[in-house]
């Protein structure tokens, strides 16, 4: 085995395990698409949601009960005169107690009332993860596309700055023009002035992401340098539908609303009828005072009834049928809604997915082929040096537009596993019962 021919110093292999150690600390401190996802789902807004689901959780069992009973404590019958307890064979220390008795199934369908709003509002909390889950995708491939941006600005700067560097290398020989100098050196600022723009959208989208966040708008944001760049196949639209139907929260929710409505319509035809109050009560009396004679202890039962007129009635029947009408308006209008979202963002994800096909296995390699031809081409007076920088220039902006659509790729997926309800990927290999009972055992989970 061959010993190489020099020794390698110390103070190099510090240096290089420094930098190795910074860079895994930096991508192990990076915050990657899951992390984003994670920290998302523990804001303050999902954490206020989730205790209003709470809170809507306890609402059943309060309106399905009956009422607390009523203690009542009296002196009956008392003289004026004298106020003695023995004097009038009536007067009686009383105590009695009563129970107010709602027509039989009133209070069950104000459980059922109760409880479809409890889901609902569960159901809402789903919906909020969702949509936020979907937004900070959204924000994070908008910063991921801004930073290998700025990545290609410098890139295309220091090539620029190699071109100047050539034509001022062929003007002092006399093989160039003064004007090529002067063309490269203006792209380069034109190219700096790109690096400030870039700067400036980086540092706005790592706002808007460190606000979904819960973070300071201004703590910086580091993202991975490399992220997985395949876009999965999709079902076909009809079975997106089909699943966004089954599967998405916010319909869900508004069928609960539906069906609170309606249990809200049979309490209001039980209005009609009236509601009861049992009482029961037991009075003590003092023994007469002339005779000595105990005086017998006195009870009474009573029961009284509500006596419904129908006015009142009739109003509460009519704004509970027109607010159950409202729920199923409401959600026809949000089915048309999600079915849009699903048609759209389909749309969105195949055309981006075909133009991330077509700029990383087409149109880039191309352009990198052609600037290596004309700079050899230029180098020995073959090509004029517009030319040169033009097409320099061109591939600087297909390497852009590639991470762009590549994003928005991305992104569409994020909406598109929004707008169904759950995520997309790998649902091509699902068939549409699978996916069903897959989303009904976790429902009922």
């Amino acid at each position: 085995m061959k010993s190489f021919p020099f020794k390698v110093s110390p103070l190099i292999v510090g240096s290089m395990a420094l930098v190795f150690t910074s860079l895994a600390n930096a991508e192990e401190q990076s915050l990657t698409l899951s992390k984003a996802i994670e920290l998302v789902q523990q804001s303050a807004v999902v954490s206020a949601r989730q205790e209003r689901a709470k809170a809507w959780a306890f609402k059943p069992e309060q309106v399905g009960s009956l009422p607390d009973p009523i203690l009542s404590l009296g002196a009956l019958s008392f003289p004026v005169d004298t106020f003695n307890r023995d004097q009038e064979n009536m007067t009686q220390l009383q105590v009695g107690i009563s129970q107010a008795l709602p027509f039989p199934g009133k209070l069950g369908q104000k459980e059922a009332s109760a409880r479809h709003m409890a889901n609902a509002a569960r159901y809402d909390l789903n919906e909020l993860k969702s949509q936020l889950v979907s937004q900070v995708q959204v924000r994070w491939w908008n910063l991921f596309y801004a930073d290998r941006a700025l990545e290609i600005v410098l890139k295309n700067q220091e090539l620029l700055r190699q071109f100047i560097r050539i034509a001022e290398t062929k003007y002092k020989v006399g093989k160039g023009l003064q004007q090529d100098v002067l063309l490269a050196q203006l792209e380069l600022s034109k190219l700096l002035d790109s690096h400030i723009q870039w700067v400036a959208i980086r540092n706005q989208e790592q706002a808007r992401l460190n606000a979904l966040l819960n973070q300071v708008a201004s703590k910086t944001i580091v993202l991975p340098q490399s992220v997985d760049e395949q876009l999965p196949a999709l079902a076909s639209e009809q079975t997106l539908r089909q699943q966004a139907m089954t599967a998405r929260p916010m319909l869900a929710k508004q069928q609960q609303y539906i069906y609170s409505a309606e249990a809200e319509v049979h309490v209001a035809e039980k209005e009609y009828y009236p509601d009861f109050k049992l009482g029961v009560s037991y009075g003590l009396r003092e023994s007469n005072p002339v005779t000595g004679l105990d005086r017998a202890d006195l009870t009474s039962v009573t029961l009284s009834m509500s006596i419904p007129f129908g006015v009142i009635q009739d109003a509460q029947l009519g704004q509970r049928k027109a607010e159950t009408a409202q729920a199923e308006f409401a959600y026809l209008d949000a089915q048309a809604r999600v079915q849009a979202e699903v048609g759209v963002e389909v749309a969105n994800y195949l055309k981006a997915k075909d133009q991330v096909s077509l700029f990383k296995q087409g149109i880039i390699p191309q352009a990198q082929q052609t600037v290596a031809s004309m700079l050899a081409a230029y180098q020995v007076n073959k090509v004029d040096f517009l030319n040169l920088v033009r097409t320099q220039i061109t591939l600087y902006n297909y390497e852009t537009q590639y991470w762009k659509v590549l994003a928005q790729a991305k992104q569409s997926l994020a909406r598109l596993d929004a707008a169904v309800g759950k995520n997309m990927h790998g649902i091509a290999h699902q068939s549409k019962e699978k996916a069903v009972n897959k989303y009904v055992e976790n429902h009922h989970e």
